[in-house]
């Protein structure tokens, strides 16, 4: 009815757009490193982002929540029976976070749970949890000796002052383990790169460090994203080099390179974000019955 129209793809998480030149380039020359005797490297830092908790804990997800929060816990036994009559897994705490409690749960109804998987922007409401709600959860985390695994693959979408790291919460470096991605501010979807921060300060109520379970964990099941992965990620995050570092005609080459890569990935979220502001002017303009 429409050949001419734009269609805009609203499958899960994926993106559309080119990586830019910076990461691709990094990857090139990481490549053709590969085949001389200096460049050549072999397995890099097993260090990856894998959940160590075990099958006998009772996780929370917020509701609406990305589904490989649930399908992951399914998969490792930790979810139990499937209430056909609630729609919902009998060992999941389903954490109400729609427009009736502002996006976010109502924390003293919450039983108690061991991990604690919560997703600031959120997919799919795409609500940013405020500064005083997260400090809510790094409160309610604390009192009931729960883990938080803070997703924050959204980060780049934050426009208001709602922090982008669990890490700009007081308290949040013993209770909080952020996760993130490349896919949403890079590009990354086909790419596949992200990490994990894993505090020192993090404990179990036995005081070993989660840190150390982990490495071992990581070291054991994950051989460390490709090299070449790592070098694009790492093109994409040149402009963390410090300029006070380098001599100062080096310097002022790093800071063009800086804005060149900042426009670039700009150009990347501010491309999403006019698709999303295509979706909701269509989805508010129609009239439901």
């Amino acid at each position: 009815m429409y050949p001419h129209a734009n269609v805009i793809d609203l499958g899960i998480g994926d993106t559309t757009q080119p990586l830019i030149t910076i990461v691709t380039s990094s990857m090139v020359d990481f490549v053709h490193g590969l085949s001389t005797a200096t460049g050549y490297k072999g397995y890099g830092p097993e260090q990856g982002e894998k959940l160590l908790m075990g099958p006998n804990l009772k996780i929370a997800v917020q509701d609406p929540s990305f589904p490989a929060y649930i399908d992951s816990s399914v998969i490792i036994g930790q979810a139990a029976k499937f209430v056909d009559k609630a729609g919902k897994y009998k060992n999941i705490e389903y954490m109400t976070c729609g427009p009736q409690s502002d996006f976010f749960p109502d924390l003293p109804t919450i039983s108690r749970t061991e991990p604690i998987f919560f997703n600031s922007p959120n997919n799919p409401t795409g609500h940013a949890a405020t500064r005083k709600q997260l400090e809510q959860l790094v409160d309610f985390a604390k009192v009931n000796g729960s883990i938080i695994i803070f997703d924050s693959a959204y980060s780049a979408y934050v426009t208001d002052d709602s922090p982008k790291s669990i890490y700009e919460t007081p308290g949040a470096r013993e209770v909080a383990i952020e996760v993130s991605s490349f896919s949403k501010f890079a590009g990354f979807t086909g790419v596949r790169l992200g990490w994990t921060v894993v505090l020192e300060e993090i404990l179990y109520s036995n005081g070993f460090p989660v840190v150390l379970d982990f490495n071992r964990i990581m070291c054991t099941c994950f051989n460390g994203a490709s090299n070449i992965t790592q070098a694009g990620g790492l093109g994409s995050c040149y402009h963390y080099v410090s300029f006070k570092l380098v001599p100062r005609f080096i310097s002022k080459y790093c800071e063009i390179m800086f804005w060149r890569i900042s426009q670039a990935m700009q150009s990347l979220v501010d491309h999403y974000m006019e698709n999303a502001r295509i979706l909701v002017g269509a989805l508010t303009s129609l009239v439901w019955w």
